[in-house]
């Protein structure tokens, strides 16, 4: 490796997308995925000369330093998760319709399937050591020797926690990435039937078994239970067409949230008989050409880093 600061620097850029998608891939938390990958810089900074030197393959290296720190992440998170009033679900990588820049390392991460919300939504139900193991292994191709040593483990029990973890998913069965033409079909359409109060028309666009989670920590209207069923989600989705006025649903603005389309938004006030609104980032799966599932993102202190 180099030893000058800016060699350095520049090396250590080069993999900062990699490791903004293991981070975030470990601990679903952008904030938390941006602390860690900060923190895997200071390490690597603070290493002595000859330390360094000793490092054959960087990537590697700060793909387990990251490893480390997002295993630590995750164990914090399920103490505060405890406390957590409602459901929880991962922060969403909040990026503009059509952007293709690349040059955001969070744009450059949700372009892999695996970061979707409804696949992310599963990885929240597994252990800290299955979704480390899991998430190293199956989606970056770290050997179980090295997760053993990141899990303290044997790298038997490595593999056995990366088999449970997929195991997890498989069982789940997470609807896989629609084509954006078909979403954005389907989204349009709720949005009509929303803006017309139209019951018919928002049970039309609705799996039989949809599902719709919210996240709000009790800070932010949003329903804290999981609701399932199409009966249920068209009484809740009418009930938001009444409950808002048209001028709040109506700012709406098509996002990717987690490279599926999505709607962001703003927050707004109340008048008359509508109530106010809070800022909501909300975002869709489908199966079977409808929504199977809907995930209602409303904690304020999880929509700080996004910006439209």
């Amino acid at each position: 490796m180099s030893d000058s600061a800016p060699a350095l620097t520049d090396e250590f850029a080069a993999q900062r997308s990699h490791l903004i998608a293991v981070a975030y891939r470990l601990t679903g938390s952008v904030s938390d995925a941006e602390d860690a990958v900060q923190e895997a810089w200071l390490r690597l900074a603070a290493l002595p000369r000859q330390r360094r030197d000793e490092i054959r393959d960087l990537r590697a290296w700060l793909t387990t330093v990251v490893g480390r720190i997002g295993l630590d992440r995750l164990r914090s998170a399920a103490v505060r998760r405890e406390r957590y009033v409602g459901q929880w679900l991962p922060e969403p990588i909040v990026t503009p319709l059509g952007s293709t820049s690349g040059e955001d390392p969070l744009e450059a991460a949700v372009r892999d399937e695996g970061v979707r919300m409804a696949a992310m939504v599963v990885l929240d139900t597994l252990s800290a050591e299955q979704r480390v193991a899991f998430v190293l292994h199956d989606a970056f191709d770290v050997p179980f020797a090295e997760i053993a040593g990141i899990l303290g483990c044997s790298p038997a029990a490595a593999r056995q926690h990366a088999s449970r973890g997929r195991r997890a998913l498989a069982d789940a069965e997470p609807p896989p990435r629609a084509p954006l033409p078909e979403q954005q079909a389907l989204l349009e359409r709720l949005v009509a039937a929303m803006a017309t109060a139209d019951v018919q028309a928002i049970a039309e666009v609705l799996h039989p078994d949809v599902v719709l989670i919210g996240d709000s920590d009790g800070r932010a209207r949003t329903t804290r239970q999981v609701m399932v069923g199409a009966d249920k989600l068209v009484r809740f989705f009418h009930g938001l067409a009444r409950m808002y006025s048209p001028e709040a649903l109506a700012k709406a603005t098509p996002v990717l949230v987690n490279g599926d389309l999505g709607l962001y938004i703003p927050a707004s006030p109340g008048y008359g008989p509508y109530r106010a609104l809070d800022t909501h980032v909300q975002s869709l799966a489908i199966r079977d050409g409808r929504i199977v599932a809907a995930y209602d993102h409303a904690n304020p202190e999880k929509l700080t880093h996004v910006a439209v």
